[in-house]
């Protein structure tokens, strides 16, 4: 062999080295995939997925499904750049910066405790927005979740504290309390009247300048609901608030007469608030595909995603725009009934 052979043959497996090992370097990307769907009129494991105690339930039948994204990479387990590019001609798959996943004030760690606490609030909200929609009267309060180290609620206000009073004038809610403790001047004094374990607790604060120069005692509140029935909703490890539609129409359909699908298979997506308000959620194109998967015709879609879901789309699945909890159970009526027809998707 000649030197000027032998030396291409060298640079040749170099190259293809380098090739190789650069294709396993990781990268800070995360790959979205269709992930699980789970039937929130059915069961998980043996056990609903729904579970009302204390109010009269009827049986129903076809499928309200929710439907999640799975993530492969982000911090301490990146994917490498070969999984990426598959990821990336993939249309079914999507591959996103990793901030976008996991902010980078963040750990992984963080993301999935709030991923599971979003999960917990999007029940309550979830009911909430079913009875709501029943007119079925609940009462709420405002709760304590957690208090900042260092500031003047840390080790005061404990969470699961309910929140009764703010300087003798009834909570309200979260904002009202926010906007009462915000109207002081740092500095000032405010006081808390809590309930505690059965016990009413006053807890004076004094106020202190936030990183916006508005006033703060370091109180992370949340509305907690009073409900005259016990709800329980079990998903397993699904975490994040964007179900919260589907498990307001399963609660629903379980407490009025009649399937509220008419035996179809639909499924569905969106946060939910309270008052039945339904939001956009991320990673539509992954949970289109895994619903119709799982044989789905029909996708509830919140309105603000719309306009990218038309894109993509699977064949065989009918997109119905939703902006309340109210268009969904009306849009059902009309799939259910033939009276009417639902309002598609658009692009604009």
């Amino acid at each position: 062999m000649s030197r000027r052979s032998l030396t291409l043959m060298v640079a040749a497996m170099l190259t293809l080295m380098l090739g190789v090992a650069g294709a396993l370097l990781p990268v800070p990307y995360v790959v979205l995939s269709p992930g699980p769907t789970e039937d929130t009129i059915g069961q998980v494991k043996g056990k609903p997925v729904i579970s009302i105690d204390g109010r009269e339930t009827y049986p129903t039948t076809g499928r309200l499904s929710l439907v999640t994204v799975a993530y492969q990479g982000g911090p301490g387990t990146r994917i490498d750049l070969l999984t990426a590019l598959r990821g990336w001609i993939d249309p079914t798959i999507a591959v996103v910066p990793e901030e976008t996943i996991f902010p980078k004030t963040s750990t992984a760690e963080q993301v999935e405790e709030q991923n599971v606490q979003d999960m917990t609030n999007s029940q309550d909200d979830a009911t909430a927005a079913a009875l709501t929609q029943l007119k079925i009267p609940y009462s709420s309060v405002v709760g304590v979740l957690s208090t900042e180290k260092a500031k003047p609620a840390d080790g005061k206000l404990k969470p699961g504290d309910e929140i009764v009073n703010v300087d003798d004038k009834p909570a309200g809610d979260v904002e009202k309390v926010a906007a009462t403790v915000r109207a002081r001047k740092p500095g000032d004094e405010v006081v808390f009247s809590v309930s505690r374990d059965g016990q009413k607790v006053s807890v004076p604060l004094t106020t202190v300048k936030g990183i916006d120069g508005k006033p703060m005692v370091g109180v992370v509140m949340q509305s907690k609901f009073k409900f005259p029935f016990k709800v329980s909703i079990n998903v397993g490890d699904v975490g994040g608030p964007s179900a919260g539609l589907m498990f307001s129409l399963g609660i629903v359909d379980k407490l009025t007469p009649g399937p509220l699908t008419g035996g179809k298979s639909i499924a569905g997506t969106g946060t939910i608030t309270p008052e039945g308000r339904v939001g956009p959620i991320g990673g539509i194109s992954q949970k289109m595909v895994g619903a119709r998967k799982t044989g789905a015709t029909v996708f509830l879609t919140p309105a603000e995603n719309c306009g990218e879901a038309v894109k993509a789309v699977p064949s065989g699945l009918r997109l119905v725009r939703v902006e309340t909890l109210k268009n969904a159970v009306d849009a059902l009526d009309m799939l259910r009934t033939g009276n009417g027809t639902p309002p598609p998707c658009s692009a604009n």
